[in-house]
Formats: C-alpha cells, structure tokens, sequence
C-alpha cells in the first residue's frame, strides 16, 4: 500500500509540470533535438549562460541531482526547464533565465 501511495505522489510531482509544458509546446520529459544545439550556440555567443554554470548553481543551492533540461520561453525570453530530483526525492523543474542565469520560477515539489 506504501509503495502505491508513493507512486500516486510521484506521478502527481510530475503531472503538473508536464501538463504546463505539454500546453506551452515544450518537450515535456526529454529535450528536443534542437535544444542542445540552440544552448552550445547560446552560450558560444555569450547571449546565454553556459547551462554547466547554471546546473553549479542549482548544485549549490538545492541538493539533489540533475534528471534532464530542455530550452524554451518564459515571459518572451530564453530559458532552461531543468528538472531536479531534491534529496529527499521530490522532484522539481526550476525555470532558469538563459541570459541571466538567475532562477525565475519553480514547479512542483
């Protein structure tokens, strides 16, 4: 019974944040084939912050680890959907500013 109510809570972290990805026509779990592309040019260009920089910052901030990235818009500028797997197991996708680098938003957990 345990397990199935754990279960039920996980894909109840996830639904929420994938349901508002589906309806803003992201990738919802996984990045899209031109992501990475688009992140390295970004950052290449300096009008993006590496997201290696950015996944330190989470690193430092939040315990956790790093479960995927895709890039997509927020309030009309770049940005980085990183979900992240708190350390006690929650799961969160923080909405990351590309240019500034700074966190905008958070989902879930």
């Amino acid at each position: 019974m345990r397990r199935v109510l754990a279960i039920a809570a996980l894909i109840a972290t996830v639904a929420g944040p994938m349901a508002a990805a589906a309806q803003e026509g992201r990738p919802v779990l996984g990045a899209g084939r031109g992501d990475q592309a688009q992140a390295r040019e970004g950052a290449k260009s300096g009008r993006q912050v590496p997201l290696s920089r950015v996944l330190d910052m989470l690193r430092a901030r939040y315990p956790g680890r790093h479960l995927n990235t895709s890039m997509g818009a927020q309030g009309g500028r770049g940005a980085y959907f990183v979900q992240w797997q708190m350390a006690d197991g929650r799961v969160v996708v923080f909405v990351v500013d590309a240019e500034s680098g700074q966190v905008i938003g958070r989902q879930g957990g």
